[in-house]
Formats: structure tokens, C-alpha cells, sequence
């Protein structure tokens, strides 16, 4: 089993990430700015405080980790709406470089339906509140995806469709191919399934999949 950091680890998905992997029998180091985790009985996961956006806190994160799980987000507001969205960007613009020095070349990397490439599968009739909504989020979402396929790491970018809050199902479908995308709907729990899969594999295999349970 390996050692995993997860970035953003203690809400949302990163939450979802970090539970699953360690009772998986990961050992999971799970990064937020407050450092809490839900703890567990065989000490599998290990709270750590820490900015994304800090060199020095990124750095000391990844010592002893072998696949990164980047699952930042942001939450939702009027600002967001209303003004530019640079984190997703910016935490990538730390972390890449302090992976190439600390030797850590595998990130799995959640973004959403709707950044990058996979944009242009988003229906219609769905494009404009989209893009009124989460256009200015999902633009830096774009930005992210390209740092990371510009890099020499062994990468996975996740593209989860609307999130809920419901349990895993093990019914969820992953999309790979650009004539597969479209939008739906997951459970982060089932998102955290797939990513939990994919911590044992040999290679991440530069992949862009959609998960989505319900389409849209």
C-alpha cells in the first residue's frame, strides 16, 4: 500500500478521498489549512495543516508520499461569480515544481465537467447559467488541466459531473473518451471510489475521464 497526500483533505471530495483511501489500508497524509481529520482507529490517516499555496508547507507535505490527490475547492458565492477564481491555478503552480524537486511523480487530479477539453461536450441548454455560475471557477479549472498535462508527472485528471452528497454505489459511469462526455450526476463518495481504484494501479495512463452516475 502506498503513502498518499491529499490536497485540500478535509472537506468535500479530499474528505471523501482521504476516508476511502485509508480504509482501503492507504496511509493517508490528508492537507488542509485547519489540518483536522475525522480520526480513525488504526491510525491510517494523518491530519496535516498546511497552505496549498505555501512552498515550504507543500514541500514538507510530500515527504514520504508517492501519488498526490489534488482535490481543491472553493466555495460557492457572489465573489465567486463576480470576481476572477486564481486557486486552482495557483496551488498548481506550487505544487508541480515542489513534486519534480521532492521526486513524487503521480498526481490524480480533480477538476470538474466542464474544464479543459470537455467543455465543448457541455449541452446547450446548459452552457449559459454554466457559464454564469461556475464560468469564472471552471476557467482556472482550464488553467490547471493545462499545467498538468505540460508536465512530465504520471497524471490523472477526474472530471466528476454535479456533486452530491449520497454513498457509494459502485453503479457510477467513467467516461473516457471525448464522444462519451456529457454531464451528470455523482456522488463524491462514489468519485472517491474511483480514485481509491486507481492508487493501485502501475501507471495513471494521462487520462481525462467524466464520472457521472445519472447523465444530465
Amino acid at each position: 500500500m502506498a503513502k498518499i497526500l491529499v490536497v485540500g483533505g478535509s472537506r468535500g471530495i479530499g474528505k471523501a478521498v482521504s476516508q476511502a483511501a485509508a480504509a482501503a489500508g492507504h496511509d493517508v497524509r490528508a492537507m488542509s489549512r485547519s489540518g483536522d481529520v475525522a480520526r480513525r482507529r488504526d491510525d491510517r490517516l494523518e491530519g496535516f495543516a498546511g497552505d496549498a499555496l505555501n512552498n515550504e508547507d507543500v514541500e514538507r507535505a510530500l515527504e514520504g508520499v508517492e501519488t498526490v490527490v489534488q482535490a481543491l475547492g472553493v466555495v460557492a458565492s457572489l465573489e465567486m461569480v463576480r470576481s476572477p477564481v486564481t486557486l486552482f491555478s495557483e496551488a498548481t503552480r506550487v505544487l508541480l515544481p515542489a513534486m519534480e524537486k521532492t521526486g513524487v511523480k503521480r498526481l490524480i487530479a480533480v477538476t470538474g465537467f466542464g474544464a479543459g477539453d470537455c467543455a465543448a461536450a457541455i449541452n446547450p441548454l446548459q452552457r449559459i447559467p454554466f457559464r454564469l455560475v461556475l464560468g469564472r471557477a471552471y476557467d482556472d479549472k482550464s488553467i490547471q488541466e493545462s499545467l498538468i498535462e505540460k508536465s512530465t508527472l504520471d497524471w490523472l485528471i477526474v472530471r466528476p459531473g454535479v456533486l452530491t452528497n449520497g454513498s457509494a454505489t459502485d453503479r457510477y459511469r467513467v467516461l473516457m473518451e471525448p464522444h462519451e462526455w456529457r454531464n451528470g450526476i455523482v456522488s463524491r463518495a462514489d468519485v472517491a471510489d474511483f480514485i481509491t481504484e486507481y492508487l493501485d494501479k502501475d501507471t495513471l495512463g494521462r487520462r481525462k475521464p467524466v464520472i457521472i452516475r445519472y447523465p444530465l
